[in-house]
């Protein structure tokens, strides 16, 4: 059993790494993992240790563990379907027009700058990848070279990661972090956004320093943005601000009830789909249902959940097997430092997805072994944030700046790779420095 259910998690991966030459979705090849992992625990269950946990029955010690993971699983799953629905909804009403349409500037650099910091920001309330679909539609817009298009599509994904790194809504692994206990929203701002800030400032220092010695900092050429008038202008700045306010309301509403943040976002998709529906009650049934929550929840990306869902099953049972203890040992031994193990799982992270690496990381590493708020797992959270920028597959933003702008894998290790790893390391000096100074 050990060894197939290591095998069997082995071939999982390798089938979601090689998503696009297979032509494979990798939900599919993620819930078949997830359930595989489960299925060989289960056959090979028999001699796991029981007694600890007060149980005598192998199969209830089973159906206990699987419960507990699938608890855990399910409040970042529908965490993430009320924060996906309310940002589609503001999407749909042209909300993020708000922002999109104050960026005139054609001179390379200064865009350069202003997409980069509008991402950064932008990740730290809506998330990563949302951030990444949202700046690359808009550059498709914006300008017509393709080679400038996938340049600032690069330091978009820079930025919309070093921006999620330091919201404890901003990526999928923080949300994690945070839901589980490991981190509180106060402290992870406070530990990490020096760090995410330098992750950003640096790559872009040293590109305006290359383009300007190379004269690559004049005018890019433009087109002009096309955009559809479904909503007035009133309900699109509404859409904005009540979306904006009701991510931003979660971390305040953890911290007032002390209640799981995925009632908070429930919360708050609850409030926005009354008025919605308010508002354009008296409008037209064919055009009033496009604009309600119902139609969102058709057109959120729900293989991404399901995705999450198989992936942290086949962690869960790796967990459950006892492999990630073995792990952590491994690395103890072999590393021996948080700040070398947690490097070293963020540039894991891009070559695989972080989910599955921050997951196993929670289940090789308790809270017993490092407390809320540890350097440990307020480090992880940025490595595993931001090194995922350094492959383009290595991020839910890069793979969604990939998809929307074609970007050449190749053309981005490099272009933009290099850029990359100097923000990586860069950031993990920052917080070095400012914990041991």
């Amino acid at each position: 059993m050990a060894i197939l259910i290591v095998v069997a998690f082995i071939i999982g991966y390798a089938l979601i790494a090689f998503e696009h030459p297979l032509k494979i979705d990798k939900a599919a090849s993620a819930l078949l993992t997830g359930v595989a992992c489960w299925l060989i625990l289960t056959f090979g269950i028999q001699g796991m240790p029981v007694a600890a946990a007060g149980l005598e029955d192998p199969q209830q010690l089973l159906h206990h563990s699987l419960s507990e993971h699938l608890s855990g699983i399910s409040e970042i799953l529908f965490f993430l379907l009320g924060a996906m629905t309310i940002v589609e909804l503001v999407d749909v009403h042209n909300g993020f027009r708000v922002i999109t349409d104050r960026i005139r500037t054609a001179n390379k650099i200064k865009l350069l700058w202003i997409i980069a910091w509008v991402a950064f920001f932008l990740s730290a309330v809506l998330d990563n990848m949302t951030t990444a679909i949202i700046m690359s539609a808009l550059l498709r817009k914006l300008i017509k070279k393709q080679e400038d298009v996938w340049f600032l599509g690069g330091f978009v994904i820079i930025a919309a990661n070093a921006g999620g790194a330091w919201s404890p809504i901003g990526d999928v692994t923080t949300i994690m972090l945070w839901i589980g206990g490991q981190v509180t929203t106060l402290e992870i701002i406070k530990n990490i956004f020096a760090p995410s800030v330098i992750c950003l400032l640096a790559p872009l220092t040293v590109a305006t320093i290359v383009m300007r010695r190379k004269g690559g900092d004049g005018d890019l050429a433009k087109v002009e943005a096309e955009h559809s008038s479904n909503t007035s202008a009133f309900e699109r700045n509404l859409l904005f601000v009540l979306g904006v306010a009701a991510l931003l309301f979660v971390p305040v509403f953890k911290t007032v009830t002390h209640m799981p943040p995925y009632m908070g976002i429930l919360l708050s998709l609850g409030v926005l789909w009354l008025i919605t529906e308010l508002l354009h009650r008296d409008k037209e049934m064919d055009h009033r249902h496009k604009l309600t929550v119902a139609a969102m929840l058709r057109r959120i990306d729900t293989p991404a959940i399901l995705f999450f869902l198989g992936i942290l099953l086949a962690v869960g049972a790796l967990e459950t097997s006892g492999h990630l203890h073995l792990m952590s040992e491994l690395l103890n031994s072999t590393f021996g430092n948080i700040y070398a193990i947690n490097t070293m799982i963020g540039l894991l992270s891009a070559i695989v997805d972080n989910v599955p690496l921050v997951a196993a990381s929670m289940g090789m590493y308790t809270i017993e072994t490092f407390s809320p708020n540890h350097d440990f797992w307020n480090l992880m959270a940025y490595c595993a944030g931001t090194g995922g920028s350094i492959l383009i597959i290595g991020s839910a933003a890069g793979v969604a700046a990939m998809g929307i702008l074609k970007v050449d894998f190749l053309w981005y290790v490099k272009r933009i790779s290099i850029y990359a790893a100097i923000g990586y390391f860069a950031g993990i000096g920052v917080y070095y420095l400012q914990h041991h100074l």
